[in-house]
């Protein structure tokens, strides 16, 4: 085995989910991350802690949607809520084998199985959890690059001192919560939103690994501007870039899109809290350095910012409910971020290398 991978399993077991002696730990795999799956269960029996790891794909996952009706979409899986209920640590690995397997699939379809997840979803979101990526073939293919190069440039992201990186993004949360708004300028953006009364939290690798940025919950009707967002995403198995969002009173007026606008249309109609604003967020790892079409790198890049619209973090006192959390994102190497009247981030610079 590839020592990085046991070095990734200890850093999920120590530092991610801190497991201790009797935790109740499920882990949830696609096939191909069996290797890492392999290397947690040594790291999390040598805690103490006693694992159950499920199998999922996303090939499985289409056929199931092939094979259900509506109705049964909206059957709450009572099996899963009961085992999520009763874990202390969750643990998600995600190695594709088909990341377009879905895309096909029609969206209503997706999110009426969404909003029968959601439930489910918020437990998880209250338990000691972990989301993280093993190296392989489909994610390689996905960031254009070989499969060596791609695990050079997870473990790049992933294998650092989380303890060092988290006093600084603990400096900028201490510093952004001591203003009461924030503000994002740049290319066809200015974008401003109150966050008074909202809790600005360091991603350090507590929960997604890798992990690398600085977020909160907008208050929702304080969102006024524009913005566009210059980097490609992955959303239903379809590739949706160029989207320009204009904000008038928290909710989304006019939007636009230059790939895939029936895609975002469907996703900002999905319900009332999907036209608003649940996160604004500011990137820290520059580790990573290039997007691959996977979110949970792509949103932590290092001089980006990123919003989502729908559902808001609890953690940040947000408000905001929806079926759908879809992070959208754009670089600021030409922009400005604002706190209040102060000038936190320009140009390349964050305000403690200025």
């Amino acid at each position: 085995m590839d020592p990085r991978v046991e070095e990734h399993a200890k850093i999920i077991t120590e530092w991610s989910t801190s497991i201790k002696p009797g935790d109740m730990v499920v882990i949830n795999s696609s096939p191909d991350g069996h290797e890492l799956v392999v290397a947690l269960h040594k790291t999390i029996a040598k805690a103490g802690g006693r694992v159950v790891t499920l199998m999922t794909s996303e090939e499985a996952a289409r056929a199931y949607y092939d094979g259900a009706s509506d109705e049964t979409l909206q059957i709450v899986p009572e099996h899963m809520k009961a085992l999520t209920e009763s874990c202390d640590v969750y643990i998600v690995i995600r190695s594709p084998v088909n990341t377009k397997a879905l895309a096909n699939v029609d969206p209503k379809r997706i999110m009426i199985n969404s909003k029968t997840q959601q439930e489910i979803q918020g437990i998880r979101l209250g338990k000691r959890w972990s989301l993280t990526v093993h190296p392989c073939q489909t994610l390689a293919q996905q960031a254009n690059m070989g499969l060596e190069e791609y695990r050079d440039f997870v473990y790049g992201a992933t294998l650092i001192d989380w303890a060092e990186e988290s006093k600084m993004m603990h400096v900028m949360k201490e510093h952004l919560e001591n203003h009461k708004d924030i503000r994002f300028v740049g290319p066809e953006t200015d974008l401003y939103a109150s966050t008074e009364g909202r809790i600005w939290i360091a991603s350090d690798g507590k929960h997604n690994m890798p992990s690398g940025e600085v977020f909160t919950a907008p208050v929702e009707d304080t969102v006024e501007g524009k913005i566009y967002f210059d980097i490609p995403f992955l959303q239903q198995g379809k590739v949706i870039e160029g989207v320009r969002l204009t904000f008038e009173k928290g909710e989304v007026v006019d939007f636009s899109a230059e790939k895939e606008e029936a895609t975002l249309k469907q996703i900002i109609e999905i319900d009332e809290g999907s036209r608003r604003l649940g996160e604004m967020a500011i990137g820290t790892n520059r580790g990573i350095k290039q997007y691959t079409l996977n979110m949970l790198f792509d949103e932590k890049i290092g001089d980006t910012i990123h919003c989502a619209l729908g559902r808001a973090y609890k953690d940040n006192n947000g408000t905001n409910e929806s079926a759908v959390h879809v992070d959208m994102i754009k670089t600021m190497h030409e922009g400005e971020i604002y706190a209040g009247d102060e000038l936190i981030y320009s140009k390349g610079k964050y305000f403690y290398e200025m």
